[in-house]
């Protein structure tokens, strides 16, 4: 980009934002049926779209499940390629900018590589540039080699000097973006991903339900929500469900998403024996749905998380949460329901903990495990109107 270029998007932005919308992009790698791409689509829904206007820049050029929906709300979904190709990718970057723009704030939600981001959103003079970390992945980069290590301080030094503001879905996760000392620096903050739950208060006929996903009325359902991929620690969930198994013999697991490692995964279940008590959904619309009415234990071994937002949604939906204790506490809402387990904990303890969690379900109703939710940071509402505080904060200081 020439240096005429970037004082004429300097000027575009400096337009003055009660004559149009904010302008926001949001920078992620496709708009799938993931946590982070489900808050957003949350925001997309619930923000008032009058004043804020939401576009999609997405490192693919395949379908993704949340693309239709994003479209007919008004957003676009704009395609930006090639981000292992540094140079390339920042001549893509720069075009959007000025074929899409202008735009006000570039919100990244791509974890490291949101410091290249917002490297060339300060080199355009997009006046506000947020990273967003959504996960904790501390404990996979200590291992990480020399190269690797280069790549995350680059990445955190570019961060710390062009972010303006940095978010993250818990203390955890903002401190492994921002540093240890984020709270030292009034740029990091912490924002809740919110939940639209409106459609847990809508309980279905539950044998109705199970049928669609081939489950019998009266199993012992396991559900679990989860990319997959080795974060999420399936081979081990699998191990854990085998044990729940010898002593349920009506025991079903549900597995609900997709990724690179479903098909590995796929393969175990049939070497393990347990075809007929597993179900694979994919990708599917109407999670709430599901586990509203089909499951009746959740089941969340995750090696690290940022936050964990499906573990929000099964409290929302009252149910009984088994789950590694490397999730953030911020997460604990409704405590009758929840019960920590340490991953170094074998499958048959973990297996006891899923046989006894039945108890928890009577601790509390649905109902009033879903009121906690509504009155927490985690409703929708809440996150949108912080969300919506900061940007136009931000945008007032420029």
């Amino acid at each position: 980009m020439h240096y005429t270029d970037s004082i004429n998007i300097k000027e575009q932005n400096q337009i003055s934002t009660k004559q149009r919308p904010i302008r926001i992009l949001h920078v992620v790698g496709g708009m799938n049926r993931g946590g982070v791409e489900t808050w957003l689509m949350h925001v997309l829904r619930n923000i008032d779209r009058d004043r804020f206007q939401m576009d999609f820049l997405v490192h693919t050029t395949e379908p993704c499940p949340y693309d239709d929906e994003a479209i007919a709300l008004g957003s676009k979904i704009i395609p930006c390629l090639s981000p292992a190709k540094p140079w390339l990718y920042a001549r893509n970057f720069k075009r959007i900018l000025r074929e899409y723009g202008p735009y006000d704030i570039v919100h990244s939600h791509v974890h490291h590589f949101s410091g290249y981001v917002l490297w060339l959103a300060k080199q355009a003079g997009i006046a506000v540039r947020i990273a967003h970390s959504h996960n904790d992945t501390s404990s996979v980069q200590a291992k990480a080699g020399w190269y690797r290590r280069l790549y995350l301080a680059f990445t955190k030094w570019s961060i710390s000097w062009c972010g303006t503001v940095g978010l993250g879905c818990s203390c955890n996760a903002v401190a492994d973006l921002f540093g240890a000392a984020w709270k030292t620096d009034s740029r990091w903050l912490v924002l809740y991903y919110g939940v639209d739950l409106k459609p847990f208060y809508h309980l279905v006929d539950s044998s109705s339900v199970r049928a669609e996903f081939g489950i019998s009325p009266d199993a012992f359902a396991i559900g679990h929500i989860g990319r997959f991929e080795a974060q999420k620690n399936h081979l081990f969930l699998l191990e854990i469900a085998a044990e729940v198994a010898k002593q349920e013999l009506k025991m079903h697991l549900l597995l609900i998403g997709d990724g690179s490692l479903r098909s590995d995964i796929q393969q175990k279940v049939v070497e393990m024996g347990l075809s007929d008590r597993v179900t694979f959904t994919g990708n599917i619309s109407d999670v709430p749905r599901l586990i509203l009415n089909a499951v009746d234990v959740f089941l969340f071994p995750s090696l690290h998380e940022g936050l964990g937002l499906v573990l929000i949604e099964a409290q929302a939906a009252g149910l009984p949460c088994i789950f590694s204790d490397v999730v953030p506490k911020e997460a604990d809402l409704v405590t009758p329901l929840l019960q920590r387990t340490s991953l170094s904990e074998s499958a048959s303890i973990w297996a006891e903990a899923v046989m006894s969690a039945t108890s928890r379900s009577s601790a509390i109703s649905q109902r009033d495990a879903l009121a906690i939710i509504e009155n927490s940071h985690f409703n929708i509402t809440a996150s949108v109107k912080k969300l919506t505080e900061i940007y136009e904060a931000n945008l007032s200081k420029r």
